[in-house]
């Protein structure tokens, strides 16, 4: 094998290990990004208080308090979650025009990151091996693991 082989053999590794991470990573955003919104840009949203009565096929519903200059709704619904349990109060944005809710408060900024924070430590390992940048990598793992551990302990 010829130094020109070998340099050209390099690069495509790179080049390949470099698109996947940034493909991981965007993805992970635009997955993200869908309930994100929602927290991230809540001004001119209607927030209140849900309180759970029950939960199935993937979704709770409850009762939902608004807070002062939010319209009510008789119920709306949320994601179901492992942290939302019959009876809990929730802090919620709604999504507009429709009954369906978000979390919010810090852990419901986390939890919408969640996919992002997966990506994130995903991508650190195409870091480390193809990219062979260890130092980058063991930042992007630790940001994208200390994202999912604080999500959890938020919730």
């Amino acid at each position: 094998m010829t130094k020109r082989s070998r340099t050209f053999l390099l690069f495509g590794r790179r080049a390949a290990s470099a698109l996947v991470a940034a493909l991981l990573v965007v993805a992970g955003f635009w997955s993200s990004w869908g309930t994100a919104q929602h927290v991230v840009l809540a001004k001119g949203r209607d927030h209140g208080t849900l309180t759970v009565t029950g939960c199935a096929d993937d979704v709770c519903t409850g009762g939902y308090v608004p807070r002062p200059g939010s319209a009510p709704h008789a119920r709306v619904t949320i994601a179901e979650s492992v942290a939302a349990h019959r009876g809990d109060h929730l802090p919620v944005v709604l999504k507009p025009g429709t009954d369906e809710a978000v979390r919010s408060g810090v852990a419901g900024f986390l939890y919408a990151w969640l996919p992002l924070a997966g990506a994130l430590l995903l991508a650190s390992l195409l870091i480390a091996g193809g990219l062979r940048m260890g130092r980058m990598a063991w930042v992007v793992g630790l940001v994208g693991a200390g994202a999912m551990v604080s999500a959890f302990i938020a919730l």
